[in-house]
């Protein structure tokens, strides 16, 4: 377990192997079979996760029960509703697996108490939410600018065995477009 961890928490800088060490006290490990749900709809989350192993999707429901997903996280990435964690509200999105999760579990309000305590926790939280800030940012400008086919190459740059790993239908969701637009672009990319 501490080798996942120490490699994720070895990105932000200035934290001292004790602070670390409390940071690290705080995870247990758990696992999630395949469309095992983390985090539900409605319901106020208490915890939040670095993927050790396995791909989970943040999905909206409209009424007619259309899923669209928003995010996909992949091993060393943190996943969880954060906005529920931070306004202690119900959750807009749903967490669930879409493969089988290995998955490091921290209650937040565990790491905010901490935080409170220890001020390279605090700037771990700080530097965490940045992280989590620009990537967000990232995934705004590519719907915004990027047309389906250089949204679909750039996924393929950052999860290259994407394919591999999920049905198309959800690659498609993600990428906002529909399966068959999926098989176009893919046809004409290997085409090639």
């Amino acid at each position: 377990m501490q080798k996942i961890l120490q490699d994720f928490t070895a990105k932000f800088k200035g934290i001292s192997q004790n602070s670390i060490k409390k940071f690290l006290s705080l995870a247990t490990e758990d696992t999630y079979k395949k469309k095992e749900v983390i985090s539900k709809t409605g319901e106020v989350s208490k915890d939040f996760y670095i993927i050790k192993s396995g791909v989970v999707r943040s999905f909206y429901s409209d009424e007619k029960g259309k899923q669209s997903i928003r995010t996909l996280f992949t091993a060393h990435r943190t996943t969880g509703s954060l906005a529920s964690l931070i306004t202690k509200k119900p959750s807009i999105l749903t967490y669930d697996c879409l493969t089988d999760c290995v998955v490091y579990k921290f209650n937040f309000n565990e790491l905010k108490n901490l935080a409170a305590t220890d001020i390279e926790i605090a700037n771990l939280y700080c530097t965490m939410l940045e992280f989590l800030f620009l990537n967000m940012e990232s995934r705004i400008y590519d719907l915004t600018l990027l047309n389906a086919t250089e949204k679909y190459l750039k996924l393929k740059e950052e999860i290259p065995d994407i394919e591999n790993l999920i049905a198309q239908y959800h690659i498609a969701s993600y990428l906002n477009i529909t399966a068959v637009q999926l098989s176009r672009i893919r046809k004409e990319i290997y085409s090639k």
